[in-house]
């Protein structure tokens, strides 16, 4: 009997997806769990795993289409089970029948992994020993395999054909939904930006006396953005309106601070969340925001990592830019605009020098934040960076 393949639940308020890719063919085998086809929805693509084992019968909503939860997608048609040759479970006449090998049985336990995960591993071209384990008992699984694997080059855009000046390509939902968030902010936020900047000699010099040590107890690169984000959590503890939100005639003061530090990706920008971030230390926020830009690249990023945030952060700065005005994330009231470190000079004092500079600036809902409480947050920022045992301190 045929297995259907169903869209999944896709997350609160998500009620439809787009097909973008299957992974598999009509006729082609399938393990259970693996991998058959990618969804597309206004946050994430996600994969829709094997419901059953079998091999892929039809194909019943084609790449592009859009499906509600619960579709069916597919079927996937029972393999047929061989009989054995001689009778009686033997295979030869006279052959002592040989207990079944137990799965793992002969191999080292960072070696022990499902058939979908072997065949995911060749498809990847890894060697299983580079690949550290985190199921039970040592197995190998599928997020230790994508966690290990290079990123996959972004697919090449469009080439107009000869004699054609314009090429027409259909938004994604990502894409879309980006431009419908952003309008919103626009139309329905009271959104004005202020600005300072911040002499880095301090952070840069802090990072650079502390980052070989950091790295090799923690595995992970003491960067700029952790500083950041704590900086900015003692701010945000100071001027609470700045992690608060509007609901209807309310405003909701958020006493958890829930950090979305933005990433772009090929497909778009994305802003994963960093959990009660003021319970981490810098090596787990380091850790944080590295595992979910490599999940962005790789379009692993679930709703739930998507989902909640009461504060963005965005580092412009990576990409070249010395000053912007940041949109608001809604429903939350602020963003921090992070930019280009540039040396320039400037006068601490009665004296010129050259000093490594960082414009900042912090984009803000004026309906809930006022002017005074805008300045004071960037300037709280600015102490903190400039002096980071503020952070320790919270001061």
């Amino acid at each position: 009997m045929a297995t259907e393949i169903k869209v999944p639940s896709l997350g609160e308020s998500i009620a439809e997806a787009t097909v973008s890719k299957w992974l598999k063919r009509p006729g082609e085998p399938i393990a259970l769990d693996e991998p058959v086809a990618e969804l597309e929805t206004d946050k994430v693509t996600l994969e829709v795993p094997a419901p059953a084992a079998g091999t892929l019968a039809e194909i019943l909503a084609e790449e592009g289409d859009n499906v509600p939860v619960g579709a069916v997608l597919g079927t996937i048609a029972p393999t047929p089970t061989l009989p054995r040759i001689g009778g009686q479970g033997r295979e030869g006449a006279g052959e002592r029948e040989r207990p079944a090998k137990r799965e793992g049985e002969g191999q080292q336990a960072f070696e022990r992994a499902g058939p979908a995960v072997r065949k995911l591993i060749e498809e990847s071209g890894l060697d299983r020993a580079t690949i550290a384990p985190t199921g039970p008992g040592g197995r190998i699984t599928k997020a230790d395999v994508l966690a290990t694997r290079p990123p996959a080059p972004a697919p090449p855009p469009p080439v107009p054909a000869a004699g054609e000046r314009e090429v027409r390509v259909r938004m994604s939902r990502l894409r879309r939904r980006i431009a419908e968030r952003l309008k919103a902010a626009q139309n329905t936020a009271a959104m004005l930006t202020t600005f300072n900047e911040i002499d880095m000699s301090q952070a840069i010099a802090l990072r650079e006396r502390h980052r070989d040590a950091f790295e090799k107890k923690h595995g992970v690169r003491l960067g700029f953005m952790s500083i950041f984000l704590k900086a900015a959590i003692v701010a945000l503890k100071e001027l609470p309106a700045v992690n608060a939100e509007i609901d209807g005639d309310d405003i909701v003061y958020k006493n958890h601070y829930d950090i979305g530090v933005a990433v772009g990706t090929e497909q778009g920008l994305v802003v994963p969340v960093v959990r009660d971030a003021d319970l981490l230390s810098f090596a787990e926020i380091e850790k944080a925001i590295a595992g979910y830009a490599r999940k962005a690249r790789d379009g692993k990023l679930t709703i739930e990592e998507l989902s909640g945030g009461t504060f963005t952060i965005s580092n412009g700065g990576i990409y070249g830019s010395l000053l912007s005005t940041p949109i608001l994330n809604p429903p939350q009231s602020g963003i921090l605009g992070m930019h280009k470190i540039e040396r320039r000079p400037v006068a601490p004092g009665d004296k010129v020098e050259i000093r490594p500079m960082m414009y900042i600036a912090l984009s803000y809902d004026h309906r809930i934040v006022d002017g005074r409480e805008a300045v004071t947050f960037l300037v709280r920022i600015k102490e903190c960076v400039e002096d980071p045992s503020h952070i320790l301190f919270q001061m």
